[in-house]
């Protein structure tokens, strides 16, 4: 309950901003949305040579909000992918699935030391399943985990395209149906379906133009209970965009995750894809 008020607290504040930007032909508001769809398709008919037909899309969306003020600065960014893959006559299966909601706001109080607040969520759309195992069973869903962290400290702007944070955290990890790995604590005896983390919570975000048409974005988010070396959170997303015609759009994404409660080795995706994008604002 307390992760679907604080997505729901995000949003409303979120449109409440979008509204003040819409009154004022000079409002300190500033907001882009972009999005892109890519699709794969292989067909085959009567081919000696072997092979299975093959389709497979990604929607992406990613949205910015900022407002800027002599003494506060204030930001909300949205991160919505989403895509599927059939092979053969089997179903169609996800590929690709995130949510991820980021507001941080600032106190401006020196230079290029700010002190800040910051909440972010972390879930995907629809469920997802085992593949490897007969029955198929589900293993994770929407809010199934979710993983919220509301933290508080100072930010640093070293550079243009750079930021980085660091502060004191609270994390909870929510779920309802799939406490393990997620949640649960293995060595206790009741299942717990929450889990709440007090430490430290580090960000670096990277934004640069390596050309005139590509593009960086790196985001680096690592929480420490302090409990251990080897018990830091780490989520690393890495998109390289590299627009090759005014519509037409490659996107790389690599992203790396290790969370010792959830899995003792590190966790990889990555994604190559071609196809339309467009920007709505």
């Amino acid at each position: 309950m307390k992760g679907r008020l604080t997505v729901a607290l995000m949003f409303l504040v979120s449109s409440h901003a979008i509204g003040q930007q819409a009154d004022s032909l000079k409002s300190p508001w500033q907001r882009e949305a972009v999005g892109s769809l890519n699709l794969t398709q292989v067909t085959f008919d009567n081919w000696t040579q072997g092979g299975e037909n093959a389709f497979s899309w990604q929607l992406l969306l990613d949205t910015k909000l900022a407002y800027q003020h002599k003494s506060v600065s204030w930001s909300f960014s949205g991160k919505f992918s989403f895509g599927k893959t059939r092979l053969g006559q089997s179903e169609f299966r996800k590929s690709v699935d995130e949510i991820r909601l980021e507001s941080v706001l600032k106190f401006k109080a020196a230079p290029s030391i700010d002190p800040f607040l910051a909440i972010t969520a972390l879930t995907q759309f629809a469920p997802a399943y085992d593949y490897a195992l007969e029955n198929k069973p589900k293993i994770s869903a929407f809010l199934d985990p979710g993983y919220f962290t509301q933290s508080l400290g100072l930010s640093i702007t070293p550079t243009e395209g750079v930021k980085a944070r660091m502060g004191l955290a609270l994390k909870e990890t929510v779920t309802r149906n799939h406490p393990a790995p997620y949640a649960d604590d293995p060595n206790t005896p009741e299942v717990e379906k929450t889990r709440i983390e007090t430490g430290m919570d580090m960000v670096a975000d990277v934004s640069q133009k390596l050309s005139k048409t590509i593009l960086l974005t790196s985001k680096l988010q690592l929480f420490s209970n302090l409990k251990a070396v080897d018990e830091i959170d780490v989520f690393w997303d890495n998109l390289f965009s590299a627009q090759v015609a005014k519509y037409v759009q490659v996107n790389f994404n690599f992203r790396l995750i290790y969370d010792k409660n959830v899995s003792k080795k590190r966790q990889i995706n990555q994604s190559l894809a071609i196809g339309l994008t467009y920007s709505f604002l």
